[in-house]
């Protein structure tokens, strides 16, 4: 898929015509970490006796822990986990994921930031993430983007993705209606939780999954990377925000 095919093969004709925010996702969209998450959430299943899949958690990305934990647990044991025992299986996870490399920040995640920053748009993050130095490694991999304020994280929210609820405090933490924002998402889950709190969602595919996990949410454009979206942002823009 080439940078034309991304924008001309999509509906894109529904972009807000009074654009004022991006609402970004970050694992999978501004950092490349959903490998070790999904090596990390593998591990600890197996070692509580489930069987997860490094591809599955990609389709599973952006569901709170208890969620994740259930939904295995009742396909393959008929019933759900104790609290206590998600809150172990968590926490061995949680372990696993930190024995890896800190994530790089996805290839032109920071060019694309740039480029809204210029154009005067509000950016804001939702994440599931509830990383109490967030901020702080957000700030020093893409410097002078994020205000705390416009922020949603695991902290802010009592439902996580696919429930609308993280977009839909995003944008009453941003002062916004759909009408003046999108989001920009990589997970199947993030796309229905956007699309249906009423944002046009743009997709970029940076895992493992078909295009279609991601088309068949909702999204209304899909682009096969950051770095792909980035170097077609201008165009796009300038094609649909008219």
């Amino acid at each position: 898929m080439n940078q034309q095919s991304a924008i001309n093969n999509t509906k894109a004709q529904g972009f807000p015509q009074r654009l004022r925010a991006v609402l970004f996702d970050m694992d999978g969209v501004l950092y490349n970490s959903m490998p070790y998450h999904a090596k990390a959430w593998h591990r600890a299943m197996a070692q509580f006796g489930y069987d997860l899949p490094e591809d599955e958690v990609y389709m599973h990305e952006g569901r709170t822990g208890a969620s994740t934990v259930n939904l295995v647990s009742m396909r393959q044991r008929g019933v759900e986990e104790s609290e206590e025992r998600i809150q172990e299986i968590y926490q061995v996870k949680s372990e696993f994921f930190n024995e890896y490399p800190p994530a790089d920040p996805m290839p032109g995640a920071l060019e694309l930031l740039q480029q809204l920053k210029a154009q005067g748009l509000k950016i804001l993050i939702v994440t599931g993430s509830g990383q109490r130095s967030l901020l702080d490694k957000l700030n020093h991999h893409f410097p002078d983007i994020f205000r705390r304020e416009l922020m949603v994280t695991a902290f802010d929210v009592k439902y996580g993705k696919p429930n609308p609820e993280p977009y839909l405090m995003g944008m009453q933490k941003g002062e916004l209606t759909p009408e003046e924002c999108i989001v920009v998402e990589n997970a199947p889950l993030g796309v229905r939780a956007a699309k249906a709190a009423g944002i046009f969602t743009i997709a970029v595919n940076t895992g493992p999954l078909p295009n279609d996990a991601l088309l068949d949410e909702g999204a209304d454009v899909l682009f096969p990377s950051m770095q792909a979206l980035s170097d077609a942002w201008g165009e796009f823009y300038n094609t649909y925000n008219k």
